[in-house]
């Protein structure tokens, strides 16, 4: 049986004002992953360029958007064990470097080959990034903040498209796809030096950390793991290959089928309707971004308050699976109600992922959960490589997005109804 933690006077006392965790662990964290993931989606901006320049189809553009998720299966288990047992910080560290090299070599490919290449190899480098920063914040933050510390770094997702689409589309207009993919691959060089100097991988190692906040917080994340761990004892594989596991895969991959899909292929889409600068379909393009950042912290917020997890994970993919079918059933009506639809469907592309990624922390032992969330993201980011080849693959056949956007809003819906399967902790008291 899961013991609850004692309560902690000194973590209570230190919520009554901002805690400088979250002003030094979360920014540092949230620029990190935010450059990963604007060298990781920020070809879909350029790949109508880079499919005249490179003549490609519809079918191969979907194949380079997407290869990046199978060298992102590499290092996902690896990488949540490194995480959990040597250094999130060392690794991560290591990691910057490695994806920088590669994200450059993407803007400096001249054939489909090569940019295949250097777009698998970039996977590689960032696939145990997500993982171990997971594991870096369980390390940092109790059960009672970990969806709004979630959350607050996931905003990086939603955030990196806001930030870089306009940027990216400037530069495309006034430059070339060459120069973006160089220039924005480069930024990890900048960001390392930060990340070494700011981040530590406990809060024991902090001697910035106030001592009467780290003393309490520390004996609460003991508290916590002990008691998961006391909970249930079994052997490493079988404890990694439960059900639970299984089931999360599962709907995280429904999940990054309907948020990928619809981000790597949305411009291209866009530019059937109307003719746009690239400039002007950056900015439209950040929309559903832009709500998928408010309903991420605003459905974490929310679950942290009451803690529930499955459900509202749950209830945001199944609010933005149906905005996607409803924009495609909208589309030859009008074409700016069917625009609001996509735009609204962010909630269902950021909303759950601040609760579903506090699941695993809170319900499986710690001797696994780095390797679970590893193996959770890998296959759930499958996803990610099917779900923009699927779309490409229907538009080529139908020579328009609705049947490969219907499947986006099915497969989110799918996702919506997997979630309400999983097992999540009992209700605790605050801390």
């Amino acid at each position: 049986m899961i013991t609850k933690p004692a309560h902690n006077p000194g973590i209570e006392t230190t919520t009554s004002r901002i805690s400088i965790r979250w002003l030094r662990i979360i920014p540092v964290a949230l620029v990190m992953y935010t450059i990963a993931f604007i060298d990781r989606t920020n070809i879909s901006l350029a790949l109508p360029r880079i499919g005249r320049d490179l003549h490609l189809d519809p079918q191969q553009a979907g194949t380079v958007a997407g290869i990046f998720f199978w060298g992102y299966l590499a290092l996902q288990i690896p990488g949540g064990h490194l995480a959990k047992h040597w250094s999130a910080k060392k690794f991560i560290g290591i990691l910057l470097v490695a994806w920088a090299i590669f994200a450059v070599g993407c803007g400096l490919a001249r054939t489909y080959h090569e940019l295949l290449l250097m777009r698998l190899l970039l996977g590689v480098a960032e696939s145990g990034v997500y993982p171990a920063t997971l594991i870096l914040l369980s390390h940092w933050f109790s059960r009672s903040e970990r969806a709004r510390a979630n959350a607050l770094w996931l905003l990086c997702l939603p955030g990196a498209l806001i930030v870089s689409a306009p940027v990216s589309g400037w530069m495309l207009d006034h430059w070339s796809w060459r120069v973006m993919l160089v220039v924005e691959g480069s930024l990890p060089f900048l960001w390392l030096a930060i990340w070494l100097l700011f981040i530590q991988d406990h809060p024991r190692d902090a001697s910035w950390l106030p001592e009467d906040e780290r003393g309490p917080l520390v004996e609460t994340l003991r508290q916590e793991s002990s008691a998961l761990e006391a909970s249930e004892r079994v052997p490493y594989l079988r404890a990694l290959l439960r059900p639970q596991v299984f089931l999360l895969a599962a709907v995280y991959f429904s999940f990054v089928s309907g948020q990928m899909g619809l981000l790597f292929w949305l411009p291209s889409a866009m530019g059937t309707f109307k003719r746009l600068s690239s400039l002007s379909t950056g900015i439209l393009y950040t929309f559903p971004f832009i709500v998928g950042a408010i309903s991420l912290l605003l459905v974490s917020r929310h679950s942290d308050k009451v803690h529930e997890r499955r459900f509202h994970a749950a209830g945001a993919m199944l609010f933005g699976g149906s905005c996607i079918l409803l924009a495609v059933a909208a589309i030859p009506h009008s074409l700016p109600i069917a625009f609001a639809f996509i735009a609204l469907s962010g909630v269902g592309a950021y909303g759950p992922m601040g609760a579903f990624w506090a699941i695993p922390t809170e319900t499986l032992p710690p001797a696994i959960v780095g390797s679970a969330m590893g193996f959770v993201n890998a296959i759930g980011n499958l996803g990610a490589y099917f779900a923009p080849l699927i779309v490409g693959y229907l538009n080529k056949q139908t020579g328009n997005f609705l049947a490969g956007f219907t499947y986006l809003g099915a497969i989110t819906l799918v996702g919506a109804a997997l979630t309400a399967l999983l097992k999540t902790a009992p209700k605790h008291p605050e801390t």
